[in-house]
């Protein structure tokens, strides 16, 4: 079987990130953003998807979080549209009602090679510590535009905004792993009508 890894560096005047990833791993993490919270955060994305992830981030965090985030979020995005490849073998779908202590979160995804994002969460608080709520829609808006994957998460019921965003990223993780899980029924098919999944 192919290897399912990439590796995608980004540096702009405001951010300076590197990504390594393998589809196949065990979850491992590694995690150096500079924004505690994001690593938090970051480290339930690779656990969950047994994607293992090696993330080194250097941002304008003086100003704030928002391109350190937002930019992650693309290099993320970019290195496992790299590492998909033309798609072959995957289920494509999955969803997952997601349940932590008193929250709910739906997660569904479609890797489709068509980017979108349908956010139906909101937070009762504007920041988690320091960290700005907004940003997690940020984030995950980012990761489906440029891995290039339909995504709608929903936030059924929830009170804490910790867990609110906990189970966001838990939830994607799920279904991440298990629409990217090879289908061992059709191993080379790509799974659409049209034969391609690049958009």
């Amino acid at each position: 079987m192919a290897s399912r890894s990439a590796k995608v560096s980004r540096k702009t005047k405001e951010t300076e990130i590197s990504v390594a990833l393998d589809i196949d791993g065990m979850g491992k993490a590694e995690m150096a953003t500079g924004v505690g919270f994001f690593d938090h955060m970051l480290d339930q994305l690779s656990r969950h998807s047994l994607i293992d992830m090696t993330i080194k981030a250097k941002g304008d965090l003086h100003i704030d979080d928002h391109h350190t985030v937002e930019d992650t979020g693309i290099a993320i995005g970019q290195a496992l549209s790299k590492a998909m490849g033309e798609r072959r073998g995957i289920m494509r779908y999955a969803s997952l009602d997601l349940a932590m202590d008193e929250t709910l979160t739906r997660a569904a995804m479609d890797v489709s090679g068509r980017p979108y994002l349908v956010w139906n969460v909101t937070f009762p608080s504007q920041k988690i510590g320091t960290f700005d709520t907004e940003l997690v829609r940020e984030f995950f808006h980012a990761l489906a535009q440029n891995a290039g994957v339909t995504l709608h998460v929903t936030n059924h019921y929830g009170a804490n905004s910790h867990h609110i965003a906990e189970t966001c990223f838990k939830a994607v993780a799920r279904v991440l792993r298990a629409s990217l899980e090879r289908d061992p029924r059709q191993p080379d098919a790509v799974p659409s009508t049209k034969g391609s999944l690049k958009g």
